[in-house]
């Protein structure tokens, strides 16, 4: 491994990638971060550094864990996709074949590929939650029953936010008796290790770090816009609301199961997941075979969405694929990216698993993560 100025190290061959996070430290006041690549199911690069809390000057370790906001989509997404490649989900179907209550109010022919595709015209809920709400689930789960559609399904699409992530979560759980953060620590993360969760265990809020955001952050919508009222689940959460009661640097939020938004992970243990499910890592098979990542990575949502915003995003069925968005290696790259300006991608074309995570967060437009990816393009000789 190719020595570099912050902890860990990168091959020789990935040295740019390593040069690019310095030059993130430099050039946008990095506060604490890592990345993590795969290539070919070997890590080659594993890199760490800065200062995971502000308040005491706690150094960012290897184990860092951070918040990693809708990253958890892609989790939750590659276990519906394990659940159709093993024959138990037909993402084709109606959602009321495994969920009969949620057959009311317009939603009889929504299909679990139309929520992936953010196409359900289910982006936010009209009730009224509490966090309490929100943490324990059923709630949720009675309020998307009752929510109709915003359109006809299949006909628009729009970033479907915290819904996304209960609505596929509760197929999961109809199918297998496991919430989504459940059934991916049995079925992948506790295999692999890796430091990845939706639902932090109680004995992991020691590594967290602490997030912070950054200088001139711009002014947050109105909070009666659709906008907000998505990302905080109708005013039930806070956001960014780092430091209020329940607010993203509360371990109780982060303990709860929220499937849409609420994954906790570090680089290294998101990079790991992405590797596992594309490549196979330990000379194991990767967890999802040709046929089914052909599946998720066909298009089914760009351009302008219902509200009439493009922000130049492609979507697969759960993933963002490669665009001006996001670019990333090629047609077979699928990922999702976190409020944070975390990022986390893999391709079984390349052989990569791919994660960066940070504790400073810059918004829309951060470009950290996309100079890595480029970097990690380069010393492919892709570009």
């Amino acid at each position: 491994m190719r020595a570099v100025d912050h902890n860990g190290g990168a091959d020789e061959r990935f040295g740019a990638v390593a040069d690019e996070f310095a030059r993130n430290f430099a050039d946008f006041g990095e506060l604490g971060a890592a990345v993590t690549v795969f290539v070919r199911g070997r890590k080659v690069v594993d890199l760490w550094g800065g200062v995971a809390d502000r308040r005491t000057g706690r150094p960012w370790q290897e184990d860092t864990v951070v918040p990693v906001f809708s990253c958890a989509k892609g989790i939750v997404s590659i276990c519906a996709h394990l659940l159709a490649q093993r024959g138990l989900l037909d993402l084709d179907a109606p959602v009321r074949r495994y969920w009969p209550e949620f057959a009311q109010a317009g939603k009889e022919h929504i299909t679990t590929r139309m929520v992936l595709g953010h196409r359900a015209g289910l982006p936010a809920l009209d009730g009224a939650l509490s966090f309490d709400d929100v943490a324990g689930w059923t709630p949720v789960i009675r309020a998307v029953e009752e929510q109709k559609p915003y359109w006809e399904p299949g006909e628009a699409y729009e970033y479907h936010g915290h819904v996304f992530g209960f609505l596929v979560g509760e197929v999961i759980r109809r199918i297998t008796g496991l919430t989504p953060g459940k059934y991916f620590r049995d079925t992948v993360g506790d295999a692999l290790g890796a430091q990845c969760w939706i639902g932090l265990p109680e004995d992991e809020t020691g590594r967290l770090a602490r997030l912070v955001e950054a200088d001139g952050r711009p002014a947050m919508p109105d909070a009666a816009s659709l906008v907000m009222r998505i990302v905080t689940m109708n005013g039930a959460l806070a956001f960014p609301g780092l430091d209020e009661p329940h607010g993203w640097n509360d371990p109780a939020l982060l303990r709860a199961e929220l499937p849409g938004a609420g994954a906790v992970a570090s680089a290294r243990g998101l990079a790991t997941v992405y590797a596992a499910t594309l490549t196979g890592v330990d000379g194991q098979a990767p967890l999802l075979d040709t046929d089914t990542v052909t599946d998720a990575t066909r298009e089914l949502s760009s351009g302008a969405s219902w509200s009439g915003f493009d922000m130049g995003t492609r979507w697969g069925s759960g993933f963002l694929l490669d665009s001006a968005f996001h670019p990333l290696l090629g047609p077979r790259s699928l990922g999702n990216d976190g409020a944070g300006g975390q990022f986390c991608f893999g391709d079984d074309a390349h052989g990569v698993g791919f994660a960066y995570v940070a504790n400073k967060m810059i918004g829309h437009g951060d470009p950290r993560a996309t100079r890595l990816v480029a970097a990690v393009r380069r010393c492919l000789g892709e570009a």
